[in-house]
């Protein structure tokens, strides 16, 4: 079983930077594939951004992938989203997700269904 924190939201203005960590509980963490999304509100959840168990391979929604960068740290059992350039529309719950296939490249790391293990989300809220 694996448990997903997710810290970092809070109030920025547009423009600005924020950097969610997503801290995991359980060994097997660090070879599972994990993603970010986020919710908006009247808004279905949408991917953003996933990276393999290595660190060595990521993927990004279009229209994130120049201002958001996705990153991990096994020995820390974490994963990072480095948001700069923050726009009012970034506003949302963001939640981190771990897909227990380990292969990154096997199936999908874009979906909802694709991920086991949830985190309870972190708000984000970019004033304009």
């Amino acid at each position: 079983q694996v448990q997903l924190v997710e810290s970092g939201g809070g109030l920025v203005q547009a423009g600005g930077s924020l950097r969610l960590s997503c801290a995991a509980s359980g060994r097997t963490f660090r070879t599972y594939t994990t993603g970010w999304f986020r919710q908006a509100p009247g808004k279905e959840r949408e991917f953003l951004a996933a990276i393999g168990w290595s660190g060595g391979d990521t993927a990004y929604e279009d229209s994130v992938k120049v201002r958001f960068t996705i990153s991990r740290d096994n020995a820390k059992n974490t994963v990072y989203l480095q948001m700069d350039s923050l726009k009012p529309e970034d506003t949302a719950v963001y939640y981190c997700a771990a897909r227990t296939v380990s292969d990154f490249y096997s199936g999908k790391v874009t979906g909802i269904e694709d991920y086991q293990y949830w985190g309870q989300g972190t708000q984000v809220t970019v004033s304009s």
